[in-house]
């Protein structure tokens, strides 16, 4: 009876979804519509004239686009306690964040928000229900890895990570079967609390597993270890893993291995400014851009924001395989902010995306401009072609060797010790110059050695991590970065220099 109700509920809402994914354009002019007219009161409407803008054109040229640093001034009025500043009253949170761009930042969510966020992990798993007929993972138990629900309040608002704002608000038809229990899920510190989480649920019956990649491998090899047997043994009926956060593709190797057995997995994009899009087919790695949760989306291509030009465009104007950052404005106040993310599409009807990175995680030392899309596949590609197990991995130039010419500096962590780091080595040069003819074109022309692997020790990013006190929740490691900052902190924990 149970999954005849879910699956009825999932048809009428993946129906009523048509709308917006059948009319991408008139949703997004609705959606400025609405934001436009509700912002008009706030102080930032009166101060760029909200009351003149009539149409996109006039929104770009009132608005300037503005990163973390340069909207905190509103967000500090907020902090202070003041109402009406970006947005009609105050926030009902605070989202505190790791910080990978500019330190920590405390971004708003005001009550209509937090329902965006909500409404569209529902939609994740009823668009899965739709799409498989299945629906018996709501007939266990659903445990979601995160960060601890324990809010501070200050001048009346609630502050948190995003997760742990997110447990307050579990739909009512999940409370009884979700884990784990409150008081272990308010553990603050990582390996206490999933130590706590495997004895909570490993005699469990557990269906439903979600979280970001590494975390749930942490969870997964301490069940193993206990049981002596893989996750698709020890829990039977677990059919659906839901993941975010990072590229789950580098790691799909090793969790195959983990489960041993085949198990469905749906790609989610929240973030703390919004909640952008979801895996709706599971014939595809692309994700739907979520067009009905008040935000109006713009995009720059990439090399156009990093050359200080501004060519912005709305959704309509967008290409298939462009790599653009990712601009948005959105019923928490955030007017034409840049939240640091570069996507492409692979669809426009409707629209689909895959995230390719971050704006300031790039490598571009001498002009190659390598994302992470790009060292995330070869990572995949050569762990497949190479029956490799590769744990964690992030990529920094080395522009000043002792000798010879400067090279991209892999640091890799394996499962199992190897001794062909050669072969490696060539391999994943082979598939970088294939995907980047920066790349090549300066490997060929003798700027650039091919890439070099330095082996981490095993467990070594997990202790990088807790050295930095961002081990578990929603931290994750940045796989390349343009400076030597990350791996010169993981020089200790090389096997081979």
């Amino acid at each position: 009876m149970y999954n005849t109700i879910a699956k009825s509920y999932a048809a009428y809402i993946t129906s009523k979804n048509q709308f917006w994914i059948k009319n991408p354009i008139k949703s997004q002019t609705k959606t400025l519509e609405f934001l436009i007219k509700k912002g008009k009161k706030t102080l930032f409407g009166q101060q760029h004239f909200f009351k003149d803008i009539r149409k996109y054109d006039e929104f770009k040229e009132s608005i300037p686009v503005r990163d973390y640093e340069k909207f905190k001034i509103y967000i500090n009025r907020l902090i202070a306690g003041e109402s009406d500043i970006i947005w009609p009253g105050t926030p009902e949170y605070f989202c505190k964040t790791s910080g990978t761009t500019s330190g920590v930042k405390n971004i708003p969510i005001f009550k209509n928000a937090i329902k965006t966020h909500i409404n569209s992990a529902r939609d994740s798993i009823l668009h899965y229900i739709v799409n498989t007929g299945d629906a018996n993972f709501l007939n266990g138990k659903q445990i979601f890895i995160q960060g601890s629900p324990i809010l501070k309040i200050k001048k009346g608002i609630k502050i948190g990570r995003l997760s742990g704002i997110v447990a307050h608000h579990v739909p009512f038809y999940l409370k009884s079967s979700r884990m784990p229990s409150w008081e272990v899920n308010c553990i603050d510190e990582w390996e206490e609390k999933i130590n706590a989480i495997v004895e909570e649920t490993i005699n469990q019956n557990m269906t439903l597993i979600s979280g970001i990649p590494p975390w749930v491998q942490m969870y997964f090899e301490k069940i193993i270890e206990k049981k002596g047997k893989k996750i698709g043994d020890v829990f039977k009926n677990f059919s659906l893993f839901i993941y975010g956060g990072v590229s789950f593709k580098p790691y799909k190797k090793i969790f195959d291995e983990l489960i041993g057995r085949k198990v469905n997995s749906i790609e989610v994009y929240p973030a703390s400014e919004g909640f952008f899009a979801f895996q709706d087919q599971l014939d595809s790695d692309s994700m739907l851009l979520l067009l009905n949760n008040h935000i109006y989306y713009e995009f720059i291509k990439t090399k156009d924001l990093l050359t200080g030009k501004n060519n912005y465009i709305a959704l309509s104007d967008v290409k298939v395989g462009e790599n653009y950052a990712f601009i948005i404005s959105t019923s928490s106040g955030l007017w034409r902010y840049n939240i640091g993310d570069t996507i492409q599409f692979t669809e426009l009807e409707p629209y689909r995306i895959v995230v390719t990175g971050r704006i300031k995680h790039f490598i571009s030392a001498f002009g190659e401009h390598v994302i992470a899309k790009e060292v995330e596949t070869t990572i995949r590609e050569v762990s497949s072609k190479l029956k490799l197990r590769i744990r964690e991995f992030t990529v920094a130039p080395q522009v000043t060797p002792e000798s010879g010419l400067p090279f991209h500096e892999w640091f890799i962590e394996f499962d199992e010790i190897n001794d062909n780091l050669e072969e490696i080595e060539a391999l994943m040069d082979k598939i970088m110059q294939r995907q980047n003819i920066y790349y090549k074109d300066l490997v060929q022309g003798k700027i650039l050695s091919p890439l070099r692997i330095m082996k981490i020790k095993k467990g070594g990013f997990n202790n990088y991590m807790k050295s930095i006190g961002k081990l578990g929740g929603q931290n994750k490691v940045p796989h390349l970065s343009n400076d030597r900052k990350i791996v010169n902190q993981l020089k200790k924990y090389i096997i081979r220099q």
